[in-house]
């Protein structure tokens, strides 16, 4: 069986007529299994539409097996389309070439700083980038502090970008546009803030000629991608006659929405299914962190502790479906208009797209950085329906869920790892928590917990931390989910506010 590559698919036909004669334009970081099941088959059918010089340089920032391994391939990779009926298997030729920075220091920067770069795209998670909980960056994140130190050899993923832009202006060449693809609230200006500290702290004048000349469009992005197993290389080669080491597995839906704010040009994404440009991404973006990934959190985080490993096996349970579209409605109640968008509509949609059987989403890998997930998916939409006098019950009961979990032991006594950037001063939270209250005291450990873990340095909200209802929702809940286990909890929960 012959192996993924241009030399064995020159002679197929099966090799896009655009791939040989394209040029590279866009640099991303992050070359994981999202970016291959969202940006990557969205710019082929760009390329396909209107060809152009817009093949992607994949970089890893922190493995190399990956990139390594794609590299081997020519960046061609199969990705598989799952629903409940069928699966189908699709050639990915948009990734031109792959780099790994750890075994290749500078030659990202380099990348970067070319002129045919026109687009760098990250999807590297909110933990990557070392923001400060109240904008711009953290001097005491270990990489923003190493970049700031030595701006001119970075490490990081706010160093080299500032880095790129640096070299840009020396050479007096245009600024690349910087295109977030994260999942935070107005990604773009988030990350054009931390860009702008990052610079302001080393070369103000360079602050200065970024905040004119970068733009920073947002986006939203929405696509179920679970982790590829090691299952899907033997059927992709059943399925396609080839080996494959990197496929990547996905659902059929996708949805990307961008702000059409590109000065050096861009692809001609809207040529792909499901992508769509507006002025402002803000209110999509706060709509699909809310309903879809606070939802998913929900199922994550009680779902861990409860015994369930993935999505599809909670929504065999009524009590997690009606629970589910109790928390989207009060969501959606803290939103505004959305042009061409019918929120009961896509609740629903989401529901089906949760129980599609034939994707294995495990709950361990959307349960991961919770500290991290809370703010965007949990907290905000929290504190607008705090503002609005609306009710906090599925809210709260999601934060309890979250300490719940902190704890890093099921229902049934099995223990999981706390993935979490912060698992440090979780670990001593809940150690703390623990001192002060007796383990058969669900009452009083509740108490505890939420003290002691609403206390991390900038995780909670001032709206939330002040309010008296909050607090006491939250700990009403994790009480129970204490007391009584988390099944009861969702059953519970579900009666009262699903």
């Amino acid at each position: 069986m012959k192996t993924l590559g241009l030399r064995n698919l020159e002679a197929s036909g099966l090799l896009p007529r655009w791939r040989q004669s394209a040029g590279h334009g866009i640099v991303h970081l992050g070359l994981g299994a999202f970016h291959r099941a969202h940006q990557a088959p969205a710019t082929q059918d760009a390329l396909q539409a209107q060809p152009g010089d817009w093949l992607i340089t994949a970089v890893s920032l922190r493995s190399t097996a990956l990139a390594h391994g794609l590299g081997a391939q020519d960046g061609l990779y199969t990705l598989v389309e799952r629903d409940d009926d069928q699966s189908r298997t699709r050639l990915l030729a948009a990734i031109g070439s792959t780099l790994a920075e750890r075994s290749q220091p500078g030659a990202t920067l380099l990348r970067i700083a070319a002129a045919e770069t026109r687009i760098v795209s990250l999807t590297v998670t909110e933990k990557a980038y070392g923001f400060a909980p109240v904008g711009g960056v953290d001097p005491e994140n270990p990489e923003i502090r190493a970049d700031l130190a030595r701006p001119d050899r970075p490490v990081g993923v706010i160093g080299l970008l500032v880095a790129g832009l640096a070299a840009r202006r020396a050479a007096g060449l245009a600024p690349f546009t910087v295109l977030c693809c994260d999942n935070l609230s107005e990604n773009g200006l988030r990350l054009r803030t931390a860009v702008m500290d990052f610079a302001d702290r080393i070369d103000p004048a360079l602050a200065g000629w970024i905040g004119d000349s970068v733009a920073f469009p947002s986006t939203m992005v929405d696509r179920i991608t679970p982790i590829p197993g090691p299952a899907l290389a033997a059927e992709v080669a059943r399925l396609t006659g080839l080996l494959d080491a990197c496929a990547v597995e996905t659902e059929a839906f996708s949805q990307w929405v961008i702000e059409d704010c590109f000065p050096q040009g861009r692809p001609a994404w809207e040529a792909a299914p499901g992508v769509i440009f507006v002025r402002d991404a803000a209110p999509f973006e706060k709509m699909k962190l809310g309903m879809l990934n606070g939802s998913h959190s929900l199922i994550a985080w009680a779902g861990q502790v409860a015994g369930i490993d993935s999505v599809g096996a909670a929504m065999t349970r009524p009590e997690v479906v009606r629970l589910l579209r109790g928390h989207m409605a009060r969501v959606a109640a803290g939103l505004g208009p959305l042009a061409g968008i019918d929120t009961a509509a896509y609740a629903d949609s989401l529901l089906r797209r949760f129980a599609n059987r034939a994707i294995h989403h495990r709950t361990a890998q959307i349960a991961m950085d919770g500290t991290q997930k809370l703010g965007p998916r949990v907290f905000e939409p929290a504190v607008a329906a705090l503002a609005g006098g609306r009710d906090l019950a599925s809210f709260a009961w999601i934060a309890a869920a979250w300490m719940r979990h902190c704890l890093g032991v099921a229902d049934d006594g099995a223990a999981y790892d706390l993935n979490d950037p912060r698992r440090g001063e979780i670990a001593a939270a809940t150690a703390r928590a623990r001192a002060a209250a007796p383990a058969e005291d669900h009452t009083a450990l509740a108490t505890a917990l939420e003290r002691q873990l609403s206390a991390l340095p900038g995780l909670v909200p001032a709206e939330l931390a002040a309010s008296a209802d909050w607090r006491n929702r939250l700990r009403d809940a994790l009480a129970g989910m204490l007391a009584e286990g988390m099944d009861e909890s969702l059953r519970k929960a579900a009666l009262r506010f699903g």
